[in-house]
């Protein structure tokens, strides 16, 4: 081989042939080995990487073109009491692929150590000689460079999120050909975007993308990992994913054409683990190519897990800030996504806070990624640090699911009240945990993947997880969740009239919320995961099932029945009033000051007699109800009317200096789709069903 530029890492074509280079700082040897096809057998051509720069292992080889299929071998010193592990019998991923051929075998081959069985079970400390190749996959050569790409570029203050599964949004959806339902061809479909602007959505938010496989413990109960938190490579996209035989041009277009449409692709991003696990798992690249420098260890050479996963990333070291800084700005420039939403987060660093990260302060040091959307999940199995993060980051905010779900559901379930100052709070934007970044710095949900949805949140109080084998004592236990007295699914139509009131109520304090809101999947459609809270993981043979026979809500229904259509109304008419009434003033703090030209306050509480609430209201821990005026311009305002107790409460409308007509223009109690707007004038009394939200439009000439 001849010397190859060592500046740009992975395999790079030109006009005449394709550079390698690779990172390994303790190797003492890495041969590129290139796999052809001949007679029907894979043949293997192995070349020395005789040209190093420092830690850079890096040749040329003329000829070869994008498709060819590749791998490394790398030789050094096996010293498991010292965290390093090379064998040379395994052939490993380039971890700067952008596509693999072949998905991995089962087999005791696949493991660095000598294992007796498909899923690691032997010797940890001795070094297996058995060959992996034709195991495990093959790293391919692409050529597919930066290009020109035209974005929406949505403010935070207008931004409403969508978290989703690629397969899992367009499976079941008849409207698309047969081949493409499940794709990344589907993202782009006319009916895939078609129903995301129906309920107002700017940003797709993607779970996993980045090619994935599912850990050996999981695929031996006969399950696949299907959320994709497993990552084999950072830059890759998932094969599985693909209509086509280019899965990275056919995501390019899926992402141009919601571009078009105004909406913007975010990516659930996992450089926190690895899909090698912990010290038994399998040895397919990271681990060969330099584990010592690659994941966190202790001196003795054991794993740091602060991921659960087995394994953590070493995302502090230069040369992981570095390659992780490559892999955001492959899929920003290369496949044209808009932002990222980082999986445990605080894994990603060892300082004591995310002010003094490295890799913190690469992204916001990099020209291109200071621009882009960046969101932290703001916490690890060790660590929770929400409100920690530095502008411009926002951060899931769990304390606001939190709230949301104790004021309409928690007390009930536990026989106790909290007052109504968590939800207020939650409801202005949260200044009490962000302070100075202001509201958009809030990622506000109620639902996630992760935990009940939000129809399983008023069905069940306990999960309900067995299918994923692990005898349910995988997933939280603490839900903050009511099943109205019945768990699970009833024919009890005042049950069922009870959960569509609150899964409505929910759903209009996160749209109408300050802070920027994100919906879970399927939310907007009374999606059920049948009591998981951990949906996680699907039969190996879920794709061969039908959408009446699927497990555990894996995918969105597109075949409504009359309450899904209600609540998929309910969300359609929600994103409209916030689209109109309270984008424009959700980007700062409300300051809940007397303005001196209006006389009005930006934001006020009001209790039950129409009059602002007092000190004494905001202490009283038994408080189900509380009312709250947003001033939207200096002729509008919104009024929400919230109502979480037992019972029909009555309430008083605030006087004419708030506003000279009051339109009730949502009631969760009511069916959306043949609701009549109702008027009334200013310190009117008017009743709130129990578990129930009223929305008014609050209007004046001065």
């Amino acid at each position: 081989m001849l010397p190859a530029d060592p500046r740009t890492l992975g395999a790079t074509v030109t006009d005449g042939g394709t550079n390698f280079a690779i990172w390994s700082n303790a190797a003492d040897a890495i041969e590129l080995c290139l796999f052809n096809e001949v007679n029907g057998a894979m043949v293997e051509t192995r070349f020395a990487m005789a040209h190093r720069n420092g830690p850079i292992w890096h040749g040329y080889l003329a000829g070869v073109r994008a498709g060819q299929r590749y791998g490394y071998r790398v030789y050094g010193p096996w010293l498991p009491e010292h965290g390093v592990r090379f064998n040379a019998a395994k052939l490993l991923l380039d971890p700067y692929a952008h596509v693999i051929d072949g998905g991995i075998t089962y087999s005791p081959e696949i493991y660095g150590h000598v294992a007796i069985d498909a899923y690691g079970a032997g010797d940890v400390n001795e070094r297996d000689a058995r060959d992996s190749a034709g195991k495990v996959p093959y790293s391919v050569v692409t050529d597919h460079g930066p290009r020109e790409i035209v974005r929406p570029l949505v403010p935070w203050a207008k931004t409403v999120m969508y978290e989703a599964h690629v397969k899992g949004l367009t499976a079941f959806n008849l409207e698309i050909p047969d081949n493409e339902r499940g794709t990344y061809k589907a993202l782009g479909h006319p009916s895939t975007i078609a129903h995301l602007k129906s309920i107002g959505i700017t940003a797709l938010e993607l779970l996993p993308i980045a090619q994935s496989i599912t850990e050996p413990a999981i695929y031996g109960r006969g399950r696949i990992n299907h959320w994709g938190y497993n990552s084999l490579l950072f830059s890759a996209p998932h094969r599985e994913y693909a209509a086509t035989q280019d899965p990275i041009s056919e995501l390019q277009w899926s992402v141009d054409q919601l571009h078009a449409a105004g909406i913007e692709v975010i990516l659930d991003v996992v450089y926190n683990h690895t899909a090698e696990g912990g010290i038994g798992g399998p040895t397919l690249s990271y681990r060969g190519i330099d584990n010592h420098a690659y994941y966190r260890q202790d001196s003795d050479g054991n794993y740091l897990d602060v991921t659960g996963c087995g394994n953590t990333f070493a995302a502090s070291k230069p040369h992981s800030v570095r390659q992780i800084i490559d892999s955001l700005r492959w899929w920003i420039d290369v496949v044209g996504v808009d932002g990222f939403r980082f999986d445990l987060t605080t894994a990603l660093y060892t300082s004591d806070s995310a002010f003094n990260s490295s890799l913190m302060a690469a992204i916001g040091a990099d020209s291109v990624l200071r621009n882009f959307k960046m969101i932290a999940e703001p916490w690890d199995i060790s660590r929770y640090s929400l409100g920690d993060f530095p502008h411009p980051w926002r951060e899931w905010n769990d304390a606001y699911r939190d709230s949301v779900r104790q004021f309409w559901l928690g007390d009930l379930a536990r026989g106790f009240g909290e007052g109504v100052s968590d939800i207020a709070s939650s409801i202005s934007g949260s200044s009490n945990v962000f302070h100075y970044r202001g509201p958009t710095s809030s990622i506000n949900f109620v639902a996630a993947h992760d935990g009940f949805t939000i129809h399983d949140m008023v069905t069940y109080n306990h999960k309900h997880n067995e299918v994923n084998g692990e005898n349910n004592n995988d997933g939280n236990d603490s839900n903050r969740s009511w099943n109205v007295g019945h768990e699970g699914e009833t024919l009890d139509a005042g049950i069922n009239e009870i959960r569509n009131r609150l899964k409505k109520s929910l759903l209009a304090t996160l749209m109408l919320s300050s802070g920027v809101p994100m919906l879970n999947m399927g939310d907007e459609v009374s999606r059920t995961q049948n009591g998981s809270n951990n949906a996680y993981s699907l039969p190996i043979a879920h794709a061969h099932e039908s959408e009446q026979t699927y497990e555990g809500g894996w995918a969105l229904s597109w075949n409504l029945n009359e309450e899904q259509a209600d609540i998929l109304a309910a969300v359609q008419s929600l994103a409209q009033i916030r689209a109109t009434y309270l984008a424009d003033v959700a980007s700062e703090f409300f300051t809940g000051a007397v303005d001196e030209g209006t006389k009005r306050k930006d934001i006020a509480w009001f209790s039950l007699s129409g009059n602002e609430m007092s000190d004494d209201h905001w202490r009283d821990e038994e408080k189900r109800s509380i009312t709250v005026f947003v001033e939207a311009d200096p002729t509008k305002g919104l009024l929400l009317m919230l109502n979480s107790s037992r019972e029909v409460t009555t309430f008083t409308l605030p006087d004419a200096s708030w506003g000279e007509t009051f339109r009730c223009i949502f009631d969760a109690s009511k069916n959306v789709a043949t609701y009549e707007p109702v008027i009334a004038a200013p310190a009117s009394q008017v009743e709130v069903a129990e578990h129930s939200v009223l929305v008014w439009l609050v209007s004046r000439t001065r």
